[in-house]
């Protein structure tokens, strides 16, 4: 299935993509959903094109959790330029959050301020979503906890990120910047989660393509060790890494400015597109 937060008639609801139709479901939102199950689906259907597609997932328990360095041609392209901060290649997946109010929608306006960082970089993601509570849960077991998954681009203030030791909260947490949708495609009907091809476009130019075989740590192994003695809940949203092509690592330099249109797609997630417009953060 394919689930979805829709704007109708001037609220809010969760939804399962039918065709060129939104079913929609009773729950108050998709954590809801994940929590109690779809159960029967109703007779409430709407047009898709009735709709606007908005974030799937718009209510966060927690912090959004990532994945740094999830791909070694990533790592290896940064090698550098990292401002004085270059690492060796870490012997496990690297882990950090974001501020939930990152989150707009999958055609949303990504909010750009000049005032708060000079280079705006963008980073194509496969995000998942956690199904069912678990802690210290075996790699055997890990896709087990997956309820779905979806399309992020971690849209990063690189300065920021360097300027605050080495920590990346702060890089990545600028309100109202980080693209998630256009849906939630379950675990069942995804497949394998190493088997999806991603793109970041630029202006219509490809600068990452790549597929989640290229991984350092597979979804798995990433659900597995993150959730060692740390409990994982439904709702909970896990950004996987990005790979190689990042605006940062390039020469020159590509960094985002306003009025740039950025695409995040995937041959099995669908596509994002979002622009970059003015808004006052500082």
């Amino acid at each position: 299935m394919r689930c979805v937060t829709v704007e109708y008639a001037g609220r809010e609801r969760p939804g399962v993509l039918d065709g060129a139709d939104v079913i929609l479901l009773p729950q108050a939102d998709l954590v809801a959903v994940i929590e109690d199950g779809i159960g029967a689906v109703g007779n409430e259907r709407v047009p898709l094109a009735d709709v606007t597609l908005r974030a799937p997932l718009r209510r966060f328990r927690r912090d959004i959790l990532c994945t740094g360095w999830n791909y070694w041609d990533h790592f290896e392209e940064s090698k550098g330029k990292r401002d004085g901060q270059d690492v060796d290649r870490p012997e496990h997946p690297t882990f950090f959050t974001k501020g939930p109010d990152v989150v707009i929608g999958p055609y949303d306006e990504i909010a750009y301020d000049p005032a708060i960082s000079a280079k705006w970089d963008y980073e194509a993601e496969l995000a998942l979503v956690i199904g069912k509570t678990g802690r210290s849960i075996p790699v055997a077991e890990a896709l087990d906890h997956v309820w779905g998954y979806t399309l992020a681009n971690d849209i990063s203030q690189r300065d920021l990120q360097r300027a605050h030791g080495g920590q990346w909260l702060k890089g990545k947490s600028i309100d109202q910047t980080m693209p998630l949708g256009p849906w939630i495609v379950t675990a069942d009907e995804l497949g394998d989660p190493q088997d999806v091809q991603l793109q970041c476009l630029l202006n219509g130019e490809v600068m990452q393509d790549a597929s989640t075989k290229q991984m350092a740590y597979d979804v798995a192994t990433l659900v597995s060790e993150l959730s060692f003695g740390m409990t994982l809940r439904p709702g909970d949203l896990l950004l996987t890494g990005t790979p190689a092509g990042i605006g940062n690592a390039r020469e020159p330099q590509v960094f985002l400015k306003e009025g740039d249109e950025v695409i995040t797609r995937s041959d099995k997630l669908g596509e994002l597109r979002n622009t970059l417009v003015y808004r006052e953060l500082s």
